[in-house]
């Protein structure tokens, strides 16, 4: 088969399967499948590069950054809808639309509304033109570039045994998913950036990012439900246009339905609305339009929005009370968080007392006090928070809050980290920390104390039994067996427990220790470097950390700060005096991979990017998280970014998870 037959068939193919994906959520082929079908694809247009074209699903993120949007005029006005705040108002539209066509009955087509942002798709003979968000409804900001990332977007209209027009304006909701957004702003945290305050929001930002590989990254989703303008082409109803956006590759939301009288209207709005919160992104409403095209041709248009369409709003999930007062609250791992108490207030179904108000920066930020009026709201429905601060009347009253300068429990000394917003208490003795340290230190990664679970850790600490990871090892039968729920056997098969934990290793023991960011793969990492060595882990210093590939800079600097403070060195030894013992790690003399750095891009099937990467160290590899000369592989998984256009354009060796694991056991063979 020569090039361009090649080419074209395997773009033919991965738009199918995209189409089967994302439109008809029905795939037939495998993620590793696809990639490869990618790869082929990508290596060929790579060899002929004239044969490579504007529509290829290569061409999703190859655009350069932009230095400002322009704008484009849509092909029609991007109406606003007019809304239905109550049942009766959505009966009146019902009432109104029955008197001005003078019948007694209407077809609907009734859907959720999409808190998003909304875009036009522009479509040429079938080829995706450009794109633009809603503007002023006139004009919108061209977001091609970004838009083409999406890749539930097709860059040319499916044409199997159904017409396409000549020239169509699609108009569509983009958003991003309820987890996707969550995963956003825990890695915006991490890195020290400003979190989105909802998905809207970040499906927004994402669209206007000058650099698509940015939006390329926040994998945003999107349902197409309206034209603006068709050519060569008519439907009669709207049921039958969506049929047909369907068909010809578009994403349509599965939730939409034809309704047939206002009883049916009133039913899928209060259904819609009992389902929100399950649904895994964000709705504010549903949008109730008339079927049939003539009859909207009747109804006409108000200036700014269509007399045939409304928006049904759900009942508000905000609310507004009174901050009685403002207290810490002292996490596992030390961190201060304030909680306003409020007036208690009902809202999404609960009874709402407590929001958190994140960190003093926030509290400055938003000009909270005590005593001030607030508009809450359950963010994603579920953690309750403050959005922003009326104005109280009673002024004189309100009372300026500030952390204190010491841990309100302890009284021992607090900490900020370089770049991060809350404040920490170091100690690790802090009762507040003890409960939770104790119960993250027995727990089964860490050094597995069957029964030591978080109501027998309440009861112990409370009763004064335990009072920090150390006291553990201090216990003893007698006194158990006279507790609440002890008996003889209970209290023989805990202290059994304690006494087999003893042994561990250092991994385990580091990672039970609750050093803030050092999870699981850091300690193993640590282990490996150590050698199993607690001494020379205790008198570190940053710069040794740092030099540590996969440690970076923020762990160094956590490590540093808890064997800065002398009760968290005492805590140590004490365990070690009291019977624990580290099991030294065997040096590994096979290192099959050494001086080989592998970089892992994408998400990975069969198994998780920290254990591959421990697979990497175990046989003397190194990993990396950026791509570079030095860089011998490249581990791509599904959803892979541009580090395979920088391996590509460095001539990096890309190879999918099978063919990873097949070097990781051909080695291990050996």
């Amino acid at each position: 088969m020569n090039p361009k037959t090649r080419i074209d068939k395997l773009q033919e193919l991965i738009e199918d399967h995209n189409y089967r994906y994302y439109v008809l959520n029905d795939p037939i082929i495998s993620d590793e499948e696809f990639d490869n079908l990618f790869r082929e694809l990508e290596s060929l247009e790579k060899a002929y590069p004239k044969l490579s074209n504007y529509q290829s699903p290569t061409q999703r993120v190859g655009a350069s950054p932009i230095d400002q949007f322009r704008t484009i005029e849509h092909q029609a006005p991007m109406l606003s809808l007019a809304n239905a705040m109550t049942n009766e108002e959505i009966i009146a539209f019902h009432e109104r639309i029955l008197r001005t066509l003078k019948t007694d009955t209407i077809n609907y087509i009734a859907e959720p509304k999409l808190d998003g942002l909304g875009v036009a798709l522009v479509y040429k003979e079938g080829n995706f033109l450009h794109g633009s968000t809603r503007g002023n409804g006139i004009v919108g900001e061209d977001i091609t570039h970004n838009l083409k990332t999406i890749r539930s977007i097709p860059l040319r209209l499916r044409k199997k045994g159904k017409e396409i027009p000549s020239l169509i304006e699609i108009r569509g909701e983009v958003f991003i998913e309820k987890g996707e957004f969550y995963k956003l702003n825990q890695r915006r945290e991490e890195e020290g950036k400003a979190v989105f305050a909802n998905p809207r929001n970040a499906a927004a930002g994402s669209l206007r990012q000058l650099d698509p590989a940015i939006t390329a990254n926040r994998n945003l989703s999107i349902f197409c439900y309206e034209i603006g303008l068709i050519k060569d082409k008519n439907f009669k109803t709207h049921s039958s246009l969506l049929k047909a956006l369907k068909f010809w590759g578009l994403p349509v939301n599965p939730l939409i339905k034809t309704i047939n009288n206002y009883s049916e209207l009133i039913k899928y709005h209060q259904d819609l609305e009992r389902k929100r919160n399950g649904l895994p992104y964000e709705i504010d409403g549903s949008v109730l339009k008339v079927n049939n095209y003539a009859q909207r041709d009747k109804l006409g248009t108000r200036s700014r929005s269509p007399r045939w369409a409304i928006a049904g709003k759900f009942k508000a999930q905000q609310a507004t009370t009174i901050i009685k007062n403002i207290e810490i609250q002292v996490g596992r791992t030390g961190a201060l968080t304030p909680v306003a108490k409020l007036e208690p207030v009902y809202l999404s179904g609960v009874n709402v007392r407590n929001a958190t108000l994140h960190n003093q920066d926030a509290i400055n930020r938003k000009g909270i006090c005590i005593g001030d009026k607030v508009l809450i709201e359950r963010a994603g429905d579920v953690i309750p928070k403050i959005i922003k601060v009326i104005k109280n009347k009673s002024e004189n009253k309100i009372k300026p809050f500030r952390i204190p300068d010491t841990c309100p429990v302890c009284k021992h000394q607090i900490y900020r980290s370089e770049g991060e917003a809350i404040w920490r208490c170091v100690n690790i003795t802090c009762p507040k920390q003890v409960k939770a340290k104790i119960q993250h230190f027995a727990s089964k990664m860490a050094l597995d104390i069957d029964g030591l679970g978080e109501k027998i850790v309440n009861q112990l600490v409370d009763q004064g039994h335990l009072s920090s990871i150390s006291s553990i090892f201090s216990l003893v039968h007698d006194k158990l067996e006279r507790l609440d729920g002890f008996g003889k056997k209970s209290a023989e098969n805990l202290i059994l427990s304690i006494q087999k934990s003893k042994k561990t290793t250092f991994s385990r023991f580091v990672y039970g220790l609750g050093i803030r960011n050092v999870g699981e793969y850091i300690a193993k990492l640590l282990e490996k470097h150590f050698k199993g060595d607690l001494k020379k882990f205790s008198d570190t210093n940053k710069e040794e950390l740092v030099a540590i590939d996969g440690v970076g800079p923020i762990v160094a600097k956590e490590i540093v700060h808890f064997w800065s403070d002398i009760s968290n060195k005492k805590m140590v030894e004490n365990c070690i005096n009291k019977g624990v013992k580290i099991t030294v790690l065997k040096q590994n003399t096979y290192e099959p991979l050494l001086d080989q750095i592998f970089v892992f891009t994408g998400k990975l099937k069969k198994i998780n990017r920290q254990d591959a990467k421990e697979m990497v160290n175990n046989l003397g590899g190194e990993t990396s998280s950026g791509v570079n000369k030095k860089t011998n592989y490249v581990i791509a998984g599904s959803g892979a970014g541009s580090k395979l256009k920088k391996a590509s354009e460095l001539n990096i060796p890309v190879i999918n998870e099978d063919e990873f694991l097949k070097i990781i056991n051909d080695d291990i063979m050996k």
